[in-house]
């Protein structure tokens, strides 16, 4: 291996070291840590968006698809895009009702019980997210250092470093560090694809090599398969906490619209770009060492298909994402352990300076929970749909009802969650599996997860009593 890939990730780890020290300097209060002041501009939104979104689930999850069943492993990503489309016009209202965290606005539109219950979602999901973000950040080392470096010690130095930049700034930290992630990224990138094609021996080559149904719209998947792709991204895309959570930390709802139309283009553009990427990948290396590891299709072509500062800036660029919703996904459940936990029962008149400190070990804590699971995991997309599912049909429904449907109330927000969220991670049990037709029971989660959260949402809604006028008023029903 080249010195210049180690010596581009070292810059990188200084640079994003010492945007997150700088950023310290402006944390003085609750709201510092936790939604940045609430004084992000349009600009910093978008790339903090499209760098929190754009992670280990696109380079690695979809990567791998993309690597083995080609262009229709964009039904992944475009449940994200149908989703994006729906959040320019919820973007404002969030702005608006203008909290911490989604229990904050679950409690507000329902009860307790509903935010307590949210908690537990986001924290099942939301580490899910980070440990897979870890397994990603190892495979890199590993590549990079195969003879030092193993995958497994790669997760935990990862680790380590992922919970060192979170716990520094919070939000701050965060946000203005995807910047820079968000710009190296996009243009390395849009940069690499024609590169690798031109490698692969043109377009035509890439055709020519590849099954034709890696350029059909559904590939090789049946339309359920391609729907328990498109679902969970859609509906985990719309009730995403870490991305209300940037809305929390507008300057302004002008800015939280105008940075939805930013990150819809970049989401588009990127997560093309990077299936593209696979597909090549995929033409140019279709045996070895990638073969029987194709979430690493990208790294390993950074490292073996493309001239030496463009691999290290390539590989480069998906280290950093990779820390990127690392950091996002961390920070977002440590938020709720502060504001829906500690704050609110424990220590309800603590002092700013106690609940930075208590806000830095939540981080600690979980980024340890979070390389526990990624040590156990060897699936990057089983993981991925696992969290994807639990959240989207737990806490989705409830969100979009809280500003879009005035009947929707506490017994069935409280029923929807707790439903979701149990078939979920009982789906996959001996019990389903010996109890139900195995055509039924070898679905994913996603669909009966779903169903399970929509009945009880509307069908215990409508026959209990109705919201309280109050309750509606600061959504905008």
């Amino acid at each position: 291996m080249s010195p210049l890939y180690a010596v581009v990730l070292g810059v990188i780890v200084v640079v994003l070291l010492a945007v997150s020290l700088t950023r310290a300097r402006t944390v003085k209060t609750k709201a510092d840590f936790l939604v940045a002041g609430r004084s992000l501009p349009a600009f910093v939104l978008v790339f903090t968006l499209l760098s929190s979104w754009i992670g280990s689930g696109s380079l690695l999850a979809g990567a791998e698809n993309a690597y083995r069943h080609g262009f229709a492993a964009l039904w992944q990503g475009g449940g994200g895009w149908a989703g994006l489309l729906l959040i320019y016009f919820i973007a404002p209202r969030a702005r608006r009702f203008a909290q911490f965290t989604i229990p904050d606005l679950l409690e507000a539109r329902y009860n307790q019980v509903a935010r307590v219950l949210g908690v537990i979602a986001v924290l099942f999901a939301y580490t899910a997210i980070t440990s897979y973000q870890l397994i990603g950040g190892g495979d890199i080392l590993h590549l990079l250092f195969p003879a030092v470096i193993s995958a497994t010690l790669g997760k935990y130095i990862l680790a380590v470093f992922v919970i060192l930049l979170t716990a520094i700034a919070g939000m701050s930290s965060v946000a203005y560090m995807d910047v820079v992630i968000g710009l190296l990224a996009t243009f390395t990138m849009l940069i690499a694809l024609p590169v690798l094609t031109h490698a692969a021996g043109g377009w035509s080559a890439v055709t020519h090599t590849l099954p034709a149904s890696h350029f059909h719209v559904l590939g090789d998947f049946s339309f359920v398969q391609a729907m328990e792709l498109f679902l969970p991204t859609c509906l985990l895309m719309l009730g995403n906490q870490s991305m209300y959570q940037k809305f929390f930390s507008a300057k302004s709802e002008r800015d939280a619209r105008v940075a939805v139309v930013g990150w819809i283009i970049g989401t588009v553009v990127l997560e093309s770009v990077i299936v593209a990427l696979a597909v090549v990948g995929s033409a140019l290396f279709p045996t070895g060492e990638v073969a029987q590891h194709p979430r690493e299709i990208l790294a390993y072509s950074a490292l073996h298909g493309m001239p030496a500062l463009l691999g290290a800036l390539l590989m480069g660029a998906i280290f950093a994402k990779v820390i990127s919703t690392a950091n996002n996904y961390l920070f977002s459940p440590a938020t709720n352990l502060i504001e829906d936990v500690f704050v609110r029962y424990i220590a309800p008149n603590a002092s700013n300076k106690r609940i930075l400190i208590v806000s830095r070990l939540m981080v600690v804590l979980l980024g340890i929970w979070a390389l526990y699971q990624a040590l156990g995991t060897e699936s990057v997309l089983q993981k991925a749909l696992y969290a994807y599912t639990i959240y989207s049909a737990a806490l989705t429904p409830v969100i979009l009802a809280a500003f879009y449907w005035r009947r929707a109330n506490a017994a069935g927000a409280v029923s929807a969650i707790a439903a979701g969220t149990f078939v979920t991670v009982f789906w996959d049990s001996a019990f389903v599996h010996q109890h139900l037709p195995a055509m039924i029971a070898e679905r994913d989660a996603i669909l009966p997860a779903l169903l399970a959260a929509l009945l009880c949402l509307i069908g215990v809604s409508l026959l209990t009593k109705p919201p309280r006028p109050e309750q509606l008023a600061q959504f905008g029903n």
